[in-house]
């Protein structure tokens, strides 16, 4: 379905370190909003939903619901830090188009 880097890997281990509550995985979802029309988020979860999809990576539990889970297939999410900036990056193969910051699409 969707792939971490070893980069993403780290930093969200970083993040669930760094949590002052109970984690149980990472919930990746697609909403609609941003400059193209959709939008990734990326939230911690103390638990899953029922009709929750669950993808191992790295040891990570990643939750992705019903809705965005046809939108992230094939999907490779990658943790950048350079001068420009750090943060998540998405490569979405399916993607009609994409903003520069690589945090929203359009299908």
């Amino acid at each position: 379905m969707l792939t971490l880097t070893e980069s993403a890997q780290k930093a969200i281990g970083r993040f669930i370190k760094g949590s002052d509550s109970p984690v149980a995985g990472l919930r990746i979802a697609v909403t609609g909003g941003g400059c193209s029309g959709m939008q990734y988020g990326m939230t911690l979860e103390a638990s899953r939903s029922p009709e929750d999809t669950v993808v191992e990576s790295g040891g990570l539990k990643i939750f992705v619901d019903p809705y965005s889970a046809p939108l992230l297939q094939g999907v490779t999410v990658d943790f950048v830090d350079s001068m420009e900036g750090s943060g998540f990056r998405f490569d979405n193969p399916n993607a009609s188009a994409s903003c520069g910051c690589g945090n929203s699409f359009s299908a």
